[in-house]
């Protein structure tokens, strides 16, 4: 696996609600058990792992894509997208004692009900399900977006039925704030903290 990609993002001044003035995303943000590294073209195959497990992506859309490599290869360059334009993205989790890639998380430039709003997404391979990484992933970027000041407000985006995503958000200090219609027609909860 390659590590930083050079994608550091420089200074950019913004203007946006509760957002920040000047852009700034960075990698290698460490938790207890978690470094951060912005994702690669070099990443698409194991990722494509990612979407060969029909729980993993129960609740994700495919985007008329059929295929897991092409699947992986979309939702790589779509975050590749996201760091050049300065809107974030997600970022692979690597878990620091086995430097296994054990998932994503980032945070997400999205517009919701014309809104645009900032949040923390989160996908973490099955076999690491049920031992914390979510919500250390994700309490790792709310922390990094608050102190420094990207925003005063953290949205989660859960599909209704993702009962384990809404508990993750609920650890983390989210609350629901509303049910609203999403891209694809797709029903789901926001769940937002404010800093």
């Amino acid at each position: 696996m390659r590590g930083n990609t050079g994608l550091r993002s420089p200074a950019r001044q913004t203007v946006s609600g509760n957002f920040m003035t000047t852009y700034k995303y960075q990698d290698k943000l460490e938790s207890n058990r978690l470094v951060t590294r912005f994702l690669t073209i070099d990443d698409i195959d194991i990722w494509a792992d990612f979407f060969a497990d029909k729980d993993a992506v129960e609740f994700l859309p495919s985007f008329g894509l059929t295929t897991n490599i092409d699947r992986a290869r979309h939702m790589i360059e779509k975050q590749l997208e996201r760091y050049a334009k300065h809107r974030f993205g997600h970022q692979a989790l690597i878990d620091k004692k086995t430097n296994n890639f054990v998932g994503v998380c980032g945070l997400l430039t999205q517009e919701v009900d014309g809104k645009l709003e900032i949040e923390v997404g989160y996908h973490i391979f099955k076999k690491y399900w049920g031992q914390g990484f979510a919500p250390e992933a994700a309490k790792l970027f709310i922390n990094y977006a608050f102190d420094n000041d990207i925003t005063n407000s953290i949205i989660s985006v859960i599909d209704i039925g993702n009962v384990k995503s809404q508990k993750v958000a609920e650890k983390n200090g989210l609350t629901r704030e509303k049910q609203t219609t999403y891209t694809d027609h797709e029903e789901v909860y926001v769940y937002r903290i404010i800093k």
